[in-house]
């Protein structure tokens, strides 16, 4: 069947989808009971554009999943859907919940966001009198 063993590792690639995979990490707010990840999932859904068209996402294989803290997009690699699109919503929902004066997105790694709170130091100023 195969003529050599690059025949058989390209019919393995084939076979193969390649998905790309996202996280938004909502542990913080979510224990102190601050955001309500049901309500964010919802926001993503109908916010996430794909080919600059909203609500597209059951059409084009995109699936937002939720864990208790975590949710998860899951797109084709082909469609090059861009995380940057996912931090940008994720800090307009916050503007809109109006938590964007204490939390904000930070990339914990190549694929994943996190929500973490502004880290305010309580200066010790000595020359007030």
């Amino acid at each position: 069947k195969f003529t050599n063993s690059y025949d058989r590792l390209r019919v393995q690639v084939k076979g193969k989808k390649n998905i790309v995979k996202f996280v938004i990490d909502c542990t913080q707010p979510v224990d102190d009971k601050v955001l309500d990840v049901a309500l964010f999932e919802k926001y993503l859904h109908d916010h996430i554009k794909i080919g600059g068209k909203t609500g597209a996402l059951a059409s084009n294989n995109v699936v937002i999943t939720r864990d208790r803290t975590k949710l998860t997009v899951a797109s084709p690699a082909e469609l090059k859907f861009s995380k940057r699109q996912l931090k940008y919503l994720s800090k307009r929902y916050l503007k809109k919940q109006q938590l964007r004066d204490y939390l904000r997105i930070v990339a914990a790694s190549q694929n994943s966001y996190e929500m973490r709170y502004f880290s305010i130091s309580g200066g010790d100023d000595a020359d007030e009198e």
